[in-house]
């Protein structure tokens, strides 16, 4: 059964594939509330600053209504591609800028499911990283940590082999090329939106 994404104000709509995830983790670190403050969605961050992500294969997620409402930015020009709605600056997820690496960092910000039916599909949120960017001191979880940046290796891995990184709603099919031009965020702009260190 796949589970319903969509932004904020309903016009970008998606599913993706439990099967497909790799991992859920919780990050906190700055270049993820950088871009939440920059999108004016600090909303999408916990008490601590965190993201909650489900770390998965590009080729789980579709997205099934307003596409055209999909844009990106990146916080540096070799940086990760940020991708949002336009219409409600909803953060969806992040990516590598290389389509040969299968990966993306679902918000579970955008997932419509209830928490219990989004547990159950993908697992609760036990696994916290880059802790000493929290706004408030939390835990490490390094024992959790270690298992699902195994669990991403493998996945990544495995999709590699199975040539599933071809499949992307991302990138246009057959290039390295995004579906939108990334806004590469000005060095200025990017400052003024980072949080200082309280690690």
């Amino acid at each position: 059964m796949t589970i319903a994404l969509q932004c904020s104000c309903g016009h970008l709509q998606g599913t993706l594939e439990p099967r497909d995830a790799y991992a859920r983790v919780v990050c906190y670190c700055r270049d993820c509330q950088a871009y939440a403050r920059l999108l004016g969605r600090e909303d999408v961050l916990d008490a601590c600053g965190g993201s909650d992500i489900v770390a998965m294969q590009p080729a789980g997620l579709r997205f099934t209504a307003g596409a055209d409402r999909l844009t990106c930015l990146s916080l540096s020009p070799r940086g990760p591609l940020r991708w949002h709605s336009a219409c409600c600056n909803t953060p969806l997820a992040n990516t590598a800028r290389d389509p040969r690496l299968p990966y993306a960092g679902v918000l579970v910000a955008c997932i419509t499911a209830d928490p219990s039916a989004t547990d159950r599909a993908f697992g609760p949120a036990r696994v916290a990283v880059n802790t000493g960017s929290a706004t408030r001191a939390v835990r490490p979880t390094r024992r959790h940590t270690a298992a699902a940046v195994c669990r991403i290796g493998a996945g990544v891995l495995l999709a590699k082999l199975r040539h599933r990184h071809r499949d992307t709603p991302f990138f246009i099919a057959g290039t390295s090329r995004p579906v939108v031009e990334p806004r590469i965020v000005a060095r200025a702009e990017r400052e003024a939106a980072t949080p200082a260190d309280h690690g």
